[in-house]
């Protein structure tokens, strides 16, 4: 039975999938529960993925979400569309060997443009692999400095190239950072216990995940997010079909994850303060439902996939945000993108005050108009 849903239903059942609002079948309490809800979080900018996570996990502090890192509870490589993503390390290898191979396709081009050859990229796989042998990992520095060793050049686009490529190649992954600096470990030493799935094992598995975690969705959102063909798309919604049901909205059928399906909570009129990577605007195409499109070069400048930080007010962008983090505040500039009262702006506060108090920080508050 499909069931006709308001914009402002729809908004909260996406909200609830998101984890933004309680869910009536999880409460995540870590790193991993979360990230195996989402199956992949985008991650390319790591102080919006650990927000990410924070926004998720009241109460705890940008040290726990590092250290659940440090213990491996997820790890970041490129899984899909050639960006990078928190991903469940058991989970890391199929899903590279599903999507992530697929941002290959234009690997040959991108090595022709930077003078690599595909003997280079294959060599210094080699020199990566062997360097990081033995359970440590070496930082983005000193991963470029083995590959110049062995007289593979560096400069330019060509390190980070080759880093990606060993990565997607399921050699390395990305590790914690030390310090500020980027670090890279073996993803067989990271994730010894990688999961082996079958192609159509590995769609289902994926198709439901990202529905359950970002629903209501359609077969081509899903095909954007993982990098799939529609086809792929279609047939992992299918084989997920006994886990999820199908909505309305807007006179378009969408999946959604079956335990939120038969509820109905009452619309919340709640603030929340999210970074500018954030899966609630990442993970669809159309993305009118959360963002007026008259607002889209706010959260977009210059349409060039740099997305800002977002305030949401049930459900709906009304501003976006940016940090300056200091040694002894975090200052904070916020650009209302609708009207808001004196009330508002406080809830606004309020709710960067709990971003504060994830970077231990205590804030201050700018607010453009």
């Amino acid at each position: 039975m499909t069931r006709e849903l308001t914009t402002p239903e729809a908004l909260d059942l996406r909200m609830t999938s998101l984890l933004l609002r309680p869910h009536p079948s999880i409460r995540p309490g870590g790193v991993a529960e979360v990230v195996q809800w989402f199956g992949a979080m985008q991650a390319q900018d790591l102080a919006s993925g650990l927000w990410s996570l924070g926004a998720r996990l009241p109460g705890q502090s940008v040290a726990d979400v590092q250290a659940a890192l440090e213990r491996r509870e997820a790890l970041r490589t490129w899984p899909m569309r050639g960006t990078v993503h928190l991903v469940p390390p058991a989970d890391a290898r199929w899903m590279l060997e599903l999507t992530g191979v697929r941002s290959l396709a234009g690997a040959a081009t991108r090595r022709a443009q930077l003078g690599l050859s595909e003997a280079d990229a294959d060599r210094a796989v080699d020199v990566l692999g062997t360097a990081l042998a033995g359970g440590g990992r070496l930082t983005r520095a000193q991963c470029l400095a083995a590959l110049r060793a062995a007289g593979i050049g560096t400069d330019g686009q060509r390190g980070y190239h080759l880093l990606w490529y060993a990565s997607v190649r399921g050699v390395t992954c990305v590790a914690p950072n030390l310090g500020t600096e980027q670090t890279f470990a073996l993803l067989d030493e990271w994730a010894p216990e990688s999961r082996q799935l079958e192609r159509d094992e590995a769609l289902a598995l994926l198709a439901h995940r990202y529905a359950r975690g970002h629903g209501p969705v359609t077969a081509r959102e899903f095909a954007g997010w993982t990098g799939l063909t529609l086809t792929d798309a279609r047939r992992g919604l299918a084989a997920a079909d006994d886990l999820l049901s199908t909505v309305r909205v807007d006179d378009e059928p969408m999946h959604v994850d079956a335990a939120l399906a038969d509820t109905a909570p009452p619309p919340l009129d709640d603030m929340i303060v999210l970074p500018g990577f954030d899966e609630y605007l990442l993970g669809y195409r159309d993305r009118s439902l959360m963002l007026d499109p008259a607002h889209q070069a706010a959260v977009v400048p210059g349409n060039n996939g740099i997305f800002q930080a977002t305030v949401v007010r049930s459900g709906r962008v009304v501003g976006v945000w940016k940090r300056t983090v200091g040694r002894t505040a975090v200052t904070v500039t916020v650009q209302p993108l609708t009207t808001l009262d004196a009330a508002a702006r406080a809830r606004v506060e309020q709710a960067l005050r709990r971003y504060a108090d994830f970077l231990g920080l205590p804030p201050r508050f700018d607010w453009l108009t």
